[in-house]
């Protein structure tokens, strides 16, 4: 399987083989569950206060019954409180019923075949032009996928020179896509998240610390490293697939994952 590459400029180059890992089967069912396990490993666990509303002097009345109210316990002493029904679930500033606690687990693991498969999938489907589409990218003015531009990219780290690559390979009205995006409303705007940043184009490249630099101050672009890939990157709510650009240089980095679909691939071929 060929591609075609391009300058920086937006000429095109020479054809290059595309590694074994371009041809793994699409399995979308994989990358959302690959997409929920991994998700989940920077969950932050939840808990409560085990005291939470009880730190309160109440107790029910001895005998409990013939004082003509409920029995529930009741603030003793003085104070503003006096009388009020405390310490259990079903009264004002009392304890939760079932609490959320901090001992549940919400690390999900993950088979290390599956993860690699889902990875190698959510690749090969980067050179649909279609599946990129259903996504919300615009691609129409895009020829050839997947986007692969020459290793000078890689060189580059100020924001009006990654511009002009953007405009020469006719990425620039995705990521415009998302300057019009509409506010939320309702509690997401009190916590200050009135607007959502939505994602555009994904840089992939062997070494990103120039390109990080310069795609800094572009909503929605990512560069990552060829070597830290992941499905996380590649399908965002593990909605398959993200508009992706491939240096030279990384998809030589790409032929050396290993998995063991791959190892099949090749012995029957």
């Amino acid at each position: 399987m060929k591609a075609q590459t391009f300058s920086l400029t937006g000429t095109k180059q020479d054809e290059i083989e595309l590694p074994a890992v371009f041809s793994t089967p699409f399995r979308e069912d994989l990358i959302h569950k690959v997409f929920v396990n991994l998700d989940s490993h920077h969950y932050q666990r939840q808990g409560r206060y085990p005291n939470a509303g009880m730190n309160v002097v109440a107790r029910s009345n001895d005998p409990p019954t013939g004082h003509g109210q409920a029995r529930v316990a009741r603030i003793r002493g003085g104070g503003p409180r006096r009388g009020e029904a405390a310490g259990v679930a079903m009264v004002r500033g009392g304890r939760q019923a079932h609490p959320p606690t901090s001992e549940k687990n919400v690390y999900k693991k993950l088979n290390k075949k599956e993860k690699r498969f889902a990875l190698c999938s959510a690749i090969a489907a980067t050179t649909s032009k279609d599946m990129a589409a259903s996504r919300g990218h615009i691609v129409d003015k895009i020829s050839a996928f997947p986007i692969i531009v020459s290793d000078d990219a890689e060189g580059i780290s100020k924001a009006k020179e990654i511009a002009k690559v953007f405009d020469a390979l006719n990425l620039s009205a995705d990521i415009k896509r998302l300057e019009n995006r509409k506010a939320r409303s309702g509690r997401s705007v009190i916590r200050g998240r009135k607007t959502k940043v939505g994602k555009s184009i994904l840089i992939v490249a062997k070494d990103p610390k120039h390109l990080a630099k310069a795609c800094g101050s572009f909503s929605g672009v990512d560069v990552r490293g060829a070597g830290e890939l992941s499905v996380l990157d590649l399908a965002p709510g593990s909605k398959p697939i993200r508009l992706t650009v491939y240096t030279k240089a990384a998809i030589s980095e790409l032929e050396k994952i290993k998995s063991p679909h791959l190892e099949l691939m090749e012995a029957l071929q």
